[in-house]
């Protein structure tokens, strides 16, 4: 495990998560703070962090079992699926509103951040629908649903639609209205994630413009939900190394403390999360009653963290042993699984069975591949890999997978041994490649390493079984983000189709400590 966010001293440093958590939102329940973040195309999706100082963070599950409609996940779509998440917690209940952009404004809800979660409930359909976001009015009763638009699928970005809600969540009341039009505003553009609040009299939606890497985060308020709403720039990125900084959820802690979480696109490692102090203007800069966030309006490198009752350092798991054959709850699919991918056992170690597919020299295509996000600092990541199958061209491995990828570990050949191979494929290539050439690896086993450095270089290298200890293999390969969503790092056993059942792999050890 990696951690570094809180220094010991009563300050933090961002990132304070600093890993692919995407599109953060951010809700406290007494004591606790909970957190969730885009899953896009992976399973489970929904990620629920929790916290007691916003600067330690730990998993404590997923809230969608299963990508919804099944059918269509049972394949990688690794930039669809689960948008940009709003959570909240009303009526006792923990609720969670998201967009898919090709299907509409989905949400689930539950008695306890651990469960158990509803199925998911279709609250609007339409294409392009994106980054939802509730609101219950405690003073009216009445219930808002605010969403922002993907160009690609609807034709329209730039613009907020507002609606009335069902109290109960269950779907629209009226045909919308659009209530921010970003086009109407000089030099905005791309207005996007807006999050809705209920504050000081005033309906508040803070939402980025500008661009994911480019832009700045705004603040739109108005007497009325379905406006006119006034605008103002309140975080941008100024002379820091910031970039965007793009949207994020608002939270008060105990001590009235107010405080934003939003995110920063960094490349091959996605999405990772700052943590910014806020005010509501009572004097100051923002004694006109707007929201000061950060160092007036800028992002803070080093800040003293909460006053909340100290904690210890966390961060979310990133090493596993695999007891009894199960993996941690930072393990992802990239696509709804199936059962036997994983089978339990007595032992240590995950046994992922040797899927048959047709498709085996590109991981980028393949739904049986088990993934954790790439850390946002320099580390080493380690497996133990034993290859059992006996089917020639079962192959199992370690890889980093992105718009393009590089893997290494074992596959059997057709005479039998079992041999190392390191392999990659570029963005536009259709199939993998050699990177290095193919060795005998005695007794089927494997120690496997990627070396992650700045700028997500990574050198692989591998320790064979009575062999003299890390040996380099290949060249250097940087890795690369899909569209929306950061480099993974990935577990896979894979063999060619025919037949019936090919085998196994089993992997120990895995672990990741910082260079």
């Amino acid at each position: 495990m990696i951690t570094g966010a809180d220094l010991g001293d009563g300050t933090y440093r961002n990132p304070v998560l600093n890993a692919d958590w995407s599109d953060p939102d951010v809700v406290r329940v007494g004591d606790d703070f909970y957190l969730t973040a885009s899953s896009f195309g992976r399973a489970p999706g929904l990620p629920l962090l929790h916290s007691r100082d916003l600067v330690n963070w730990t998993l404590v599950g997923h809230a969608l079992e299963r990508l919804h409609p099944a059918a269509e996940f049972r394949v990688p779509r690794h930039d669809c699926g689960v948008w940009a998440p709003s959570l909240r917690h009303h009526d006792d209940r923990f609720w969670i509103f998201w967009g898919d952009p090709d299907h509409g404004i989905y949400q689930v809800n539950a008695p306890a951040i651990r469960g158990p979660w509803t199925l998911p409930h279709l609250v609007k359909e339409g294409k392009g629908l994106i980054d939802a976001c509730p609101l219950w009015d405690e003073e009216t009763g009445e219930a808002y649903l605010v969403h922002a638009w993907a160009k690609s699928r609807s034709g329209v970005k730039n613009r907020l639609t507002g609606h009335r809600m069902h109290p109960e969540g269950t779907g629209v009341l009226d045909e919308g209205k659009v209530i921010v039009d970003g086009d109407r505003i000089p030099g905005w553009f791309t207005v996007e994630g807006p999050k809705l609040y209920k504050h000081d009299g005033w309906f508040w939606i803070l939402a980025p413009a500008g661009g994911v890497e480019t832009g700045w985060q705004g603040a739109f308020r108005s007497r009325d939900f379905f406006g006119p709403y006034e605008e103002r720039i309140v975080l941008e990125q100024g002379d820091t190394d910031v970039n965007g900084p793009h949207q994020g959820g608002w939270v008060r802690t105990s001590a009235s403390e107010d405080w934003f979480l939003h995110f920063q696109q960094r490349g091959p490692y996605g999405r990772v999360v700052h943590l910014q102090p806020m005010s509501w203007g009572e004097g100051g800069a923002g004694a006109d009653g707007w929201p000061v966030l950060g160092d007036a309006g800028a992002p803070v490198a080093v800040h003293r963290k909460p006053e909340l009752p100290v904690q210890p350092p966390a961060a979310p798991a990133t090493d596993d042993d695999f007891p009894g054959g199960r993996f941690g709850r930072q393990w992802q699919w990239t696509a709804n699984p199936q059962d036997g991918w994983a089978p339990q056992h007595s032992g240590d170690g995950l046994r992922l069975s040797c899927v048959r597919r047709a498709d085996v020299h590109d991981l980028r295509r393949l739904p049986n591949v088990l993934t954790q996000r790439l850390p946002g600092s320099a580390c080493a990541v380690e497996v133990g890999l034993r290859l059992d199958s006996e089917e020639p061209g079962a192959r199992a491995g370690l890889a980093v997978l992105g718009d393009s990828f590089g893997w290494i570990g074992l596959e059997r050949a057709d005479d039998g041994t079992v041999r190392l191979v390191h392999r990659f494929a570029e963005s536009v290539a259709e199939r993998e490649r050699d990177a290095a050439v193919p060795k005998v690896a005695p007794e089927g086993r494997v120690r496997l390493r990627i070396a992650v450095g700045a700028g997500a270089r990574c050198r692989f290298s591998y320790a064979l079984e009575g062999g003299a200890g890390w040996e380099p293999s290949g060249p250097v390969f940087a890795a690369t983000p899909w569209r929306w969503v950061g480099a993974l790092l990935g577990l896979f056993a894979l063999a060619p189709v025919g037949g019936g059942h090919a085998g196994a792999a089993t992997f120990t050890q895995f672990r990741v400590s910082p260079l």
